[in-house]
């Protein structure tokens, strides 16, 4: 992999190419995109684009980090106290999920098909569910210590739910021309929430349920 750019000059010539890459992917497919082609989207030489990516995988995995990195971000409800409002912020985090998901659902449905395949991208999707997992646990045992987590159980759970929220974004957005209607991102959130919530916190008895139901 290519050293990332550091001059303001070189960091838009890798968002450019970046941007062909998409553009050809989306008209040709991953598995018929060729550099030369990519080049020619950009308007710049094919040496050029070597300078800043290896070989096709190399771009794929770039725009696919990129893409990743911003769902991380994005799902994360940065002006809601999770402490206090548990359901609101998993309601912000997930809906900013889902819709930076709905946004980048054609690489999102390339990446599932080819990390069946190739191993460098599978290792890239596990290893960000993986972030996803622990920031929750994370919260949870930093904010919630009221709640008893069993460890082992708390890990399974939220690996669970993990999926189940990217496999309905998957099936939802990136595969939207097989559902019967338009799922909108607001109906997605209040699904994925409602399952997020019940799973660790409806689960709690007595002053605890009490409260957290009160803060909905």
């Amino acid at each position: 992999m290519a050293d990332a750019p550091i001059t303001p000059k070189g960091k838009q010539t890798r968002k450019k190419l970046i941007a062909a890459a998409r553009r050809v992917m989306a008209r040709e497919g991953y598995s018929q995109m060729r550099m030369a082609d990519v080049a020619v989207e950009a308007g710049l030489s094919l040496g050029a684009l070597y300078r800043y990516f290896a070989n096709k995988e190399d771009l794929f995995a770039t725009l696919v980090g990129d893409i990743h990195q911003d769902l991380y971000s994005q799902s994360v409800a940065r002006d809601v106290d999770f402490a206090r409002e548990p359901y609101r912020a998993l309601y912000v985090s997930n809906k900013g999920y889902l819709t930076h998901y709905s946004e980048n659902r054609d690489v999102l449905k390339v990446l599932m098909e080819v990390m069946t395949v190739d191993a460098q991208f599978l290792d890239i999707w596990w290893n960000m569910r993986q972030r996803h997992i622990l920031r929750f646990l994370s919260a949870m045992r930093r904010y919630h210590r009221s709640i008893h987590l069993d460890e082992k159980l708390a890990q399974r759970q939220c690996e669970a739910v993990v999926s189940m929220v990217e496999m309905s974004a998957y099936a939802w957005f990136a595969q939207d021309r097989l559902n019967d209607e338009t799922i909108s991102i607001d109906d997605a959130t209040r699904v994925v929430t409602d399952i997020w919530y019940n799973t660790f916190f409806k689960s709690g008895t007595g002053e605890m349920a009490v409260m957290l139901e009160a803060s909905r």
